[in-house]
């Protein structure tokens, strides 16, 4: 298409949507105009004798109706849910694990005696995604690795402390005014639970609630997301919650050698996030906009999806399905048919309506219109679950290289950190600058069941510094992934 086609093209997209959007509105002028043309002129006296003309009891009768109506909406209104502060584990370089000690270890590891399984791990490792400074805990640094409950212990108490020091640090909110504690961990459940352990820790009140959710895999932190949303609706206004999300790696390395078993002891990283929501706007940062989640366990192979179990020797792990990035291009198509009419502006939706009629009338073999969620938000935040997930995500959506950055810079510098990693990328945007008032977030989340999440965010307030988990490396970013043929998980 040439220069000046492709310039017209735009300005005639740009008007369309600027009418349909605003379809409401123009009516409403056109019609006031209508009015006044044929009502024309109406002096100030008039309209005051007019009032002067009518009974003071129907009056104030159309007053209090008009008052009661407006208090009747406000009041069957869901109130408003917001992100108050969030905050996230960063990892301190002891804790690397760049390529050449992985793969030393494994070496030195008696169950992989396979050449074929050293060089699968090594490729994969190339082309995941993910870069040279991920970290992983302790345990994984001993050889072999030491998965006892108090090393799982001691990498709780790192990751989720280290979150919530952030997010207090960066907030007025003091222990004291949390209402209610949500902790979301997916395979690691001890007992006292994460949620004694962080009452236990800043000495949370003694009313405070508590839930701890497991088994939930990498959407746990969205899902608690939503489940402060129906608490905070309902809740006394100036509720404070506070959701820590996290994946405690420690006790699940998987010390078998089906190929499906390893693929999370090479992908998942140590991380964690901290967010205080609440149902007051004061101190708040972002507004809770839409939420939807769509679950496909009822179809045995999204179910077995992501599985632990146990292999033929008996070693327990969690087995990624090879269907495992065709299932979540599945879970977010049955999440965007939900979400999009939510979110989308009219002009798309008519769109895409229209689209759905051609195909009727003529053939199934029209392609249905792609409706352009980057005219609905302005961030986008995939979870960085692999390199092949994000590239399905933008395909599915028709996402640029600069709409993903964030996703695939935080699988580069972080890797899979599970529940938390959305917000590893919203704090990436922000340390960028990008994040501007009004601005809408789409964060999206794929988990064990197999489920999508979506929620939408607006920014209430943009972060006045870069200060999180991008500090001492935002400078280096974004950096030149390699290209890969074939994409892996």
């Amino acid at each position: 298409m040439a220069p000046g086609s492709s310039a017209k093209a735009k300005a005639l997209k740009a008007s369309y949507q600027l009418v349909v959007n605003n379809f409401l509105a123009v009516v409403a002028v056109a019609s006031v105009a209508a009015v006044l043309r044929t009502a024309w002129p109406i002096s100030i006296d008039d309209f005051a004798g007019w009032l002067h003309a009518q009974r003071p009891v129907h009056l104030l009768t159309a007053v209090i109706l008009m008052a009661a109506l407006a208090k009747l909406r406000r009041a069957r209104r869901p109130r408003d849910v917001f992100l108050v502060e969030y905050g996230c584990f960063r990892p301190k370089p002891w804790f690397r694990a760049p390529f050449a000690t992985c793969l030393e270890h494994v070496r030195l590891m008696p169950y992989l005696v396979d050449e074929d399984d050293i060089t699968w791990g090594r490729r994969l490792l190339l082309r995941s995604g993910i870069g040279e400074e991920t970290c992983v805990p302790y345990a994984y640094h001993y050889v072999p690795p030491d998965r006892s409950l108090q090393a799982s212990r001691d990498e709780t108490e790192l990751v989720i402390f280290s979150a919530v020091d952030d997010v207090f640090a960066r907030t007025t909110v003091r222990p004291e005014e949390i209402n209610v504690l949500i902790v979301n961990c997916s395979i690691f459940t001890p007992t006292p639970v994460f949620a004694d352990m962080v009452v236990n820790r800043y000495k949370l009140r003694a009313d405070v609630q508590n839930v701890n959710l497991s088994g939930m895999g990498c959407s746990a932190g969205l899902v608690s997301v939503g489940l402060a949303k129906n608490l905070l609706q309902v809740a006394p206004p100036g509720t404070q919650v506070l959701i820590v999300s996290t994946e405690i790696l420690s006790s699940q390395y998987y010390v078998g050698s089906e190929r499906e078993m390893l693929l999370p002891n090479c992908l998942f990283r140590m991380g964690a996030a901290a967010m205080i929501m609440s149902n007051s706007p004061e101190r708040a940062r972002f507004r809770l906009a839409r939420m939807v989640r769509t679950v496909a366990a009822a179809r045995d192979a999204a179910y077995r999806c992501v599985f632990q179990e146990e292999d033929d020797e008996g070693n327990t792990g969690i087995r990624l399905s090879k269907d495992l990035v065709s299932t979540a291009g599945q879970a977010l198509k049955s999440n965007i048919i939900a979400f999009g009419p939510l979110v989308l502006a009219a002009s798309e939706k008519v769109l895409v309506a229209l689209s759905m009629l051609n195909r009727r009338l003529q053939s199934r073999r029209v392609r249905l219109y792609r409706p352009d969620f980057r005219t609905a938000f302005e961030h986008f935040c995939i979870h960085a679950g692999g390199r092949g997930v994000i590239d399905e995500v933008q395909r599915g959506l028709g996402l640029s290289d600069d709409d993903v950055e964030a996703s695939r810079m935080t699988l580069h510098r972080f890797g899979n950190t599970s529940s938390s990693s959305v917000m590893y990328e919203l704090a990436y945007i922000e340390a960028k600058g990008r994040m501007k008032k009004g601005d809408r977030v789409w964060m999206i989340s794929f988990g064990a069941g197999f489920d999508c999440n979506s929620v939408a965010w607006e920014c209430v307030l943009p972060a006045a510094d870069a200060d999180g988990p991008w500090i001492d490396c935002i400078h280096r970013y974004p950096v030149q992934l390699p290209k890969i043929v074939e994409g892996i998980i």
